[in-house]
């Protein structure tokens, strides 16, 4: 290919989601992709659990639809969870045609398939412990194989190229592609597009515990809202029960099988197992209940963290079922075969994100969304587990296909601008920085965590709007950093977290306010308009 600053297609985040949709594309049309870091560092690779699809003999569509209503607590859009989940299989499908190995079955299932929490089957296909990884490398392999198809690592999108970046300008919120800053040469170069595809993921690192990797400040979707997109469900923030509590090691999540494979919570200064007492699901209650359950749990008691503990089940079996967790605990000195893991929830997933359609498109002509960046309808106010990579997977198709059907009606970019920075100068203050990224983090999980009031809101609404006065100004007159345009993304997604949370007056799903501890008879969703 030419020049990957000017192709058919260009695609922000090198997922399991801009990948897809890059595979679907390149037949016919010249695709960037564009990846922050390097090409396998995105939350895809994180993927422990699997990919929820009905595969098993007395499975429905009609049941994994239920279970994800169940889970969404009726927010989700019922249309988006009949079209996601009626394609699962099929993706399933196209995923171990590239060659995703995994794991078989017994007798004559053709695959293993796991239950997690919230499910009423066993409909989860993985491969081992360490699903997404396998996916990761599978769909990385099939896109460099492919000519048409050019991935650029190491580039941080700052911007979407629009309409008032054209030389003549045009009120019109058209997308032309993105500015992105070249981490090597320290740069910021224009790609255009005649479509632009955000799969960007999710905004985790707005919290201080998350699961999510270093890059998931939110950029996407900060990006949208600037350029003219809605924004929805934002407060919906779901927070994994169960993150490895160690010092060392940040963000190792140990996945909910263990708890759908006999492992318990227990407090580790009674033994008591506190879960059959607030659910009778008990550890395979949905996430937002264990996750509160957990949080009590250990305010209650001034605790550091809770035991999981599931060093009854045999040696052979744990060992089997969990390898990769396994090693990587005996690593810090623990054996999960003979003791308990101390856990802590932490930040996992972002259910709210960018409006889209069924079609992967968003409010803006040119510019379509898929996965953790998204709010398509699906997840409602808490993620099904399992449901996030095949999101993915479904929507990246469904974006592509559509640029694909309306190709004509998508005209090549008239000139853009490009960027300016005649007027800046270089950061000599980096600790600033620093200084406000903990600061953001550490009052998100304090006053915006799984537990809200509408008190602890207004305090951060109330710092969130110092902070970006600060930030403003100093993004007006520096160079742009890969820091710093996370910390402008990071701090415009806490300001959509907070502003969603206070204009819901319920509580919902993995919205949870004491001042408005009861559920509304109906379900509607916080859709902010820029």
């Amino acid at each position: 290919m030419s020049d990957p600053r000017q192709s058919d297609v260009l695609i922000v985040g090198s997922g399991a989601a801009g990948l897809t949709a890059a595979l679907n594309l390149a037949e016919r049309f010249q695709v960037t992709v564009l990846a922050k870091g390097r090409l396998d560092e995105g939350s895809t690779a994180w993927a422990q659990g699997g990919i929820a699809a009905v595969l098993e003999p007395g499975d429905t569509f009609e049941n994994h639809i239920e279970d994800t209503m169940v889970a969404g607590a009726g927010l989700n859009d019922r249309a988006t969870v009949e079209f996601v989940v009626e394609n699962a299989p099929a993706a399933i499908e196209r995923l171990a045609e590239l060659g995703v190995p995994f794991n078989d079955g017994d007798g004559d299932d053709r695959w293993h398939l796991t239950r997690e929490g919230g499910h009423s089957h066993r409909r989860i296909v993985h491969v081992d412990d360490a699903t997404g990884r396998a996916v990761q490398e599978a769909l990385i392999a099939a896109a460099q194989a492919h000519p048409n198809i050019t991935l650029v690592p190491d580039m941080v999108a700052v911007d979407l190229a629009t309409s008032r970046h054209e030389l003549r300008y045009s009120g019109a919120g058209r997308v032309w592609g993105a500015y992105a800053l070249d981490r090597t040469t320290g740069r910021v170069a224009l790609f255009t597009a005649r479509a632009t595809i955000l799969a960007t993921g999710g905004a985790g690192r707005t919290y201080l515990f998350s699961t999510a990797p270093g890059g998931a400040t939110g950029d996407g979707i900060a990006m949208a809202w600037r350029a003219g997109c809605r924004v929805s469900n934002m407060e919906m923030m779901q927070f994994h029960p169960t993150c490895l509590y160690n010092l060392e090691v940040k963000n190792f999540l140990i996945t909910e099988a263990v708890r759908g494979e006999g492992g318990r919570l227990l407090n580790p200064r009674t033994g008591h197992r506190f879960m059959p007492d607030i659910d009778p699901r008990a550890e395979l209650a949905p996430r937002d209940v264990v996750a509160r359950a957990i949080d009590a749990e250990i305010k209650r008691f001034g605790l550091d963290y809770v035991h999981l503990d599931i060093s009854h089940m045999p040696a052979d079996f744990v060992r089997g079922h969990f390898p990769n967790i396994h090693d990587k605990l005996l690593g810090l000195g623990i054996d999960m075969t003979r003791q308990p893991i101390p856990v802590v929830p932490a930040q996992h997933y972002t259910c709210g994100g960018i409006v889209v359609d069924l079609d992967g498109r968003t409010d803006l002509p040119g510019l379509y969304a898929a996965g953790e960046c998204t709010e398509s309808g699906l997840h409602g106010a808490n993620r099904l587990a399992s449901n996030s990579l095949l999101e993915c997977f479904v929507f990246g198709e469904a974006a592509a296909q559509h640029i694909a059907t309306h190709w004509d009606e998508l005209a090549p970019p008239p000139p853009i601008r490009p960027w300016d920075e005649s007027r800046v100068a270089d950061s000599d203050e980096e600790v600033v920085i620093k200084q406000n990224w903990t600061e953001i983090r550490r009052f998100m999980w304090n006053y915006v965590g799984i537990v809200r009031t509408t008190k602890r809101l207004e305090r951060a609404q109330h710092r969130i709007a110092m902070l970006t006065e600060e930030v403003n100004d100093y993004y007006g007159h520096f160079r742009v950093t890969p820091d710093l345009i996370e910390l402008r993304n990071l701090l415009q997604s806490a300001e959509l977290i907070v502003r969603c949370a206070l204009h819901r007056k319920e509580s919902r799903g993995l919205h949870y306010t004491l001042d408005y501890p009861e559920t509304l008879p109906e379900a509607v969703d916080t859709v902010l308009v820029p």
